[in-house]
């Protein structure tokens, strides 16, 4: 079934267009000809004058039906209306947060994306991939929080092996940071509300963003801070089925996976694919998006696919140093980064409006109009009812 319910709906969608591009409704191309005896120009003429304002006239309909989706889709993929405030805030030195100048250090560097006007906004945790640096995500970051979110990027390690446990733990710890020090790093008047954060994750961090959900971590979120929806972008658990990483996330076993939240998987065409004859893929088969969706419980899921991009296309354009330059070895790319970067920043978007401010406008547009996204989409698969 996977990507049979958007080639299903596209055909729905585009056969009545053919139609109407084609024939008179109720008759046959032929029969109008054999009952005519207007000159063979003077008939061509008129029958493209009758098709032509057939055609305006579908879509003018058609553009009266979808545009306010399609609109409202749109909007999403392209900045908001928000100023941004990009800054980047230094960690702690010690085993617990400190207070410098005013301000309770994170037990982890940040970047810190929130609007500039005042006001009250949800919270995203993004966390990064693999040996990956926070600011390789600053655009990304820029995008969602001009649509009036605070999103907090922790650098989780700096080198790390296979084993996730502790930049689960690193990642819950500033999770748990939010509540006594978010708001003495945000810009004046801007106010973190946390009763609505959500976690988004990348790759590996987007396996650790499952954990998190699932309640893994050895400090569990204080009371106050309710996880209000999963965003997992490309997400990955090791190299294939008996080579997770530890601890093994997925099961192999289809709804396994009980999150409670709202969980978005968003997947990419190309990290399955090999960058070469010696290069293992970015995002193995049965270890990937496609397993991630499949092994969620519960119906408030939803899955997206862009068939022409790779793992790491979501990236800034520019990623310097050498872990910037594996960014582009060792991932197979779809080219150019911008499109793939506000696909995933857009749906991002439209699924936190949703599950965060209770407006599913943009999502279900998405659903109605995925030719608005910026990205071709391979799979389309939507259950949050």
């Amino acid at each position: 079934m996977r990507g049979e319910l958007l080639a299903f709906k596209d055909k729905a969608r585009r056969a009545p267009f053919g139609h109407f591009a084609t024939a008179v409704p109720g008759r046959s191309p032929s029969s109008h000809a054999a009952k005519t005896h207007t000159a063979p120009s003077e008939m061509n003429i008129a029958a493209s004058a009758f098709s032509a304002a057939f055609l305006a006239c579908y879509l003018l309909l058609h553009h009266i039906r979808t545009d306010p989706a399609a609109a409202m889709t749109s909007s999403v993929f392209e900045q908001g209306s928000h100023g941004v405030s990009l800054n980047r805030v230094a960690e702690a030195r010690g085993c617990s947060p400190a207070r410098n100048k005013d301000r309770y250090l994170p037990p982890k560097p940040l970047l810190v994306a929130a609007p500039r006007e005042a006001g009250e906004y949800p919270v995203l945790v993004f966390l990064h991939g693999y040996l990956a640096v926070n600011t390789f995500y600053s655009q990304l970051l820029h995008h969602v929080a001009s649509h009036g979110f605070v999103v907090i990027g922790p650098q989780l390690y700096t080198v790390s092996g296979p084993d996730t446990t502790a930049e689960i733990d690193a990642a819950a710890s500033v999770i748990d940071w939010l509540a006594t020090g978010l708001g003495s790093v945000l810009p004046p008047d801007v106010h973190a509300d946390l009763t609505r954060v959500s976690v988004a994750g990348h790759s590996r961090g987007g396996k650790v963003a499952f954990t998190l959900a699932l309640g893994h971590a050895a400090n569990k979120f204080s009371p106050t801070t309710k996880l209000a929806a999963l965003v997992a972008v490309d997400p990955v658990d090791g190299m294939g089925p008996g080579k997770q990483t530890p601890p093994p996330i997925l099961t192999g076993r289809n709804a396994s996976l009980h999150v409670p939240a709202p969980v978005m998987v968003i997947g990419t065409g190309l990290g399955e694919l090999p960058n070469g004859p010696l290069i293992p893929p970015c995002a193995p088969k049965r270890v990937s998006h496609a397993a991630f969706y499949d092994e969620c419980a519960g119906v408030r899921r939803c899955h997206l696919v862009a068939r022409d991009y790779g793992h790491t296309d979501m990236m800034d354009d520019d990623t310097g140093g050498a872990r910037g330059m594996l960014t582009r070895a060792l991932c197979r790319s779809g080219g150019a980064r911008e499109p793939m970067r506000r696909f995933v920043a857009g749906a991002t978007v439209a699924f936190l409006k949703k599950w965060t401010g209770g407006d599913g406008a943009a999502l279900d547009g998405i659903w109605a109009c995925p030719e608005t996204a910026p990205v071709v989409l391979s799979v389309l698969e939507f259950e949050d009812k």
